[in-house]
């Protein structure tokens, strides 16, 4: 069984998010970049997967700069077994992004695409669904348990209520929830492997595939800083507080 791991290029979740004098976007100069952490459990999944014996192959993709090469490094030294990057430096929303996908799922024919559910960076929680209607394959987007035996995926997912479990049939697309599992840490000598597995370069052009944006950003803005709590005597004065100045009740 064949799986396409998507990797995404993000500013690293421990760096403070900066907005640019223009508020055009975010700052990205000088900042540090790593891989979605939704992605490292979607890749630590198929490296799991694969250690069971369910699968034989793990194809990390990524869209983007030619930066995210380092990205789909990272994968292939936890253990991903080739890297395809689509290389482009315009802005790549989510329907492109899984246009794309579509392309490289058509070219590779997998049996399973493992998505992050989401990118810490925009937020948007939209490709996974994108590229299962694109594919009209099934999906499991939140997942937090997979086991898959005979062509069909048993998948926990996380819901408003609590967890619901289903089943599909594969081909599938499978979006990875903060519980599924913990990542690991690429070793040093699966480093130095890493840099020795093949990773494919092409082009949106080439994959005949328009990104051309749907969306335009007007701004990008900070918060509002929150203002100061105060203490009150007493419930009464909780009351007419919430009441006469918050005015939510």
């Amino acid at each position: 069984m064949k799986i396409i791991v998507p990797v995404k290029r993000v500013v690293d979740y421990n760096v403070k998010v900066r907005v640019k004098a223009d508020q055009s976007g975010v700052e990205l100069a000088n900042i540090k970049m790593s891989m979605n952490p939704f992605d490292e459990i979607s890749v630590e999944e198929a490296i799991k997967l694969k250690e069971a014996g369910v699968a034989t192959e793990i194809i990390a993709v990524s869209i983007g700069v030619t930066q995210c090469q380092e990205t789909l490094r990272t994968a292939l030294a936890m253990g991903a077994d080739r890297a395809i990057l689509v290389e482009t430096s315009a802005e790549v929303q989510p329907l492109a992004v899984a246009k794309l996908l579509k392309a490289i799922c058509e070219k590779e024919s997998p049996q399973l695409v493992i998505l992050g559910k989401q990118a810490i960076d925009d937020d948007s929680n939209q490709t996974g669904q994108m590229l299962a209607a694109l594919m009209n394959w099934p999906q499991a987007t939140f997942a937090s348990k997979v086991s898959v035996d005979a062509g069909i995926a048993e998948v926990m997912r996380e819901i408003d209520g609590g967890m619901e479990t289903i089943e599909i049939k594969l081909p599938a697309i499978i979006t990875a929830d903060l519980r599924l599992n913990t990542p690991r840490y690429a070793t040093l000598p699966n480093i130095m492997k890493a840099k020795k597995k093949p990773m494919d370069v092409t082009t949106p052009e080439a994959l005949g595939v328009d990104i051309t944006p749907r969306l335009k950003t007007l701004k990008v803005v900070e918060p509002p800083k929150r203002k100061g709590g105060v203490i009150v005597a007493d419930v009464a004065a909780l009351v007419d507080k919430l009441k006469n100045e918050a005015k939510v009740i």
